[in-house]
């Protein structure tokens, strides 16, 4: 007979939510000749983020799929870039150059979507890019072409950047802007006020 538990799931408890997704872009078996024999090893090239515009690549090597998977997870935490949006979209259009790889990113009306195919699709939907259209111009390399999107993704003006976080913050600095006219014209009528006792206080000759 086998005894029954005493309680449901008791002992466990519930797993923090991951702060990043994860995709496994590029797995590979790669060896290297010693001088005893072949040494077998594992290359992972993987993508975190977490939809809200943050996103990273990162690849490592390991005796095992999970160590190798594992070591690229926390070398992609390292390299992580913040993607600005403006108006659900990337601010300009952007064309990048890595190695063989050559990406062409423009941006999108709302209700686009992601427009875009193969590893670049994979690292937009990770990155929260809501409408962008991408084309890729040069190799199928998985690697080359995940990196060069980052590289393009972290390459924005610097004025472009500055509005989309101008964008993304509340309305309550413009409030506090728009209120600091009156103080500032209520000190300049005071000051032309004290120069005109001045000039009054000032003996006739």
């Amino acid at each position: 007979m086998l005894k029954k538990g005493r309680g449901k799931n008791k002992g466990f408890r519930k797993r923090p939510a991951p702060e990043f997704d994860q995709k496994i872009i590029d797995l590979a078996r790669v060896t290297r000749v010693m001088a005893g024999g072949k040494r077998l090893r594992f290359r992972a090239c993987v993508v975190i983020g977490d939809k809200k515009g943050r996103v990273g690549v990162g690849m490592a090597k390991g005796a095992d799929v999970s160590l190798a998977v594992n070591k690229a997870v926390k070398r992609a935490k390292k390299n992580l870039i913040t993607v600005p949006l403006l108006n659900e979209t990337i601010p300009h259009e952007v064309r990048v150059n890595h190695l063989s790889a050559k990406l062409l990113l423009k941006p999108a009306p709302k209700g686009t979507g992601i427009k875009a195919g193969g590893v670049v699709r994979v690292v937009l939907e990770l990155a929260g890019v809501p409408n962008i259209v991408a084309k890729i111009m040069g190799t199928d390399n998985r690697v080359n072409n995940a990196k060069a999107l980052l590289k393009g993704l972290d390459s924005f003006v610097e004025a472009a950047k500055k509005r989309a976080r101008e964008k993304g913050k509340d309305g309550k600095k413009t409030s506090t802007v728009k209120n600091e006219k009156p103080a500032k014209k209520e000190k300049k009528q005071a000051r032309t006020g004290e120069k005109k006792e001045e000039k009054k206080d000032k003996p006739v000759k």
